[in-house]
């Protein structure tokens, strides 16, 4: 892959709790000088990369339910909507895998379901990105989560928050990819520091990939 490829398949994550407002500013400036697919930052920072990231290929993303998933579904889709209305192009939301691993699939789906509907998702709208946290889940519990996510009107599935008891890894991408629809997307998300992790996590089936790595992932390519 060309160095503009992986730059445009990575999304750019300043998520931890400690950030601050120069550091969002300062990330703003690394993903338009390197041309990366999307910049995902805490909501209370949406607006500012919206403003920020005006004029250029990056497309601002934010967070729902982050990092647990177990808000009660009435405040996610206000989250998205408040979110939406401030320019976020792109929304990556928590699971509710308390509920999936208690069993209760319905309430999960419908959890997502709220949030899609409350963005309007669709082709060619706003894209969600479900975050199953698979480092918690069975093979089981994830193909019930891919199946809720798929229902709920999701785009994408996603491994990992970066908060877990681990992120990504090839296997579990290899099962989304196996079991998510051909038209949904796989991100992976969570310990990707090299090239060689993304190249691991593209070749299991990831067409997304989360990092907070990027500068040291793009300087190892040499076009």
């Amino acid at each position: 892959m060309t160095r503009d490829a992986v730059a445009a398949m990575i999304d750019h994550a300043v998520l931890g709790p400690a950030c601050t407002e120069g550091d969002i500013i300062a990330a703003c400036e690394l993903v338009r000088a390197h041309r990366v697919g999307c910049l995902c930052v805490p909501p209370c920072w949406g607006d500012t990369i919206v403003r920020e990231l005006t004029g250029s290929r990056t497309r601002p993303t934010s967070v729902i339910g982050f990092p647990f998933g177990y808000t009660i579904a009435a405040a996610k889709s206000r989250e998205a909507e408040e979110l939406l209305a401030r320019g976020c192009l792109e929304l990556d939301m928590v699971m509710n895998h308390s509920m999936l691993r208690a069993g209760r699939v319905d309430d999960v789906t419908a959890d997502i379901a709220s949030v899609a509907g409350a963005m309007g998702a669709s082709a060619d709208g706003p894209i969600l990105k479900v975050i199953l946290e698979t480092c918690f889940l069975s093979d089981e519990q994830i193909a019930l989560g891919v199946a809720a996510a798929v229902d709920g009107g999701a785009q994408f599935v996603k491994t990992s928050t970066g908060f877990g008891s681990h992120g990504a890894t090839t296997e579990h991408v290899r099962l989304l990819r196996t079991l998510a629809p051909a038209q949904i997307g796989v991100k992976a998300a969570g310990g990707i520091r090299t090239l060689a992790d993304l190249e691991a996590m593209v070749a299991a089936g990831a067409s997304r990939i989360g990092t907070s790595a990027t500068v040291d992932i793009l300087a190892e390519i040499r076009d």
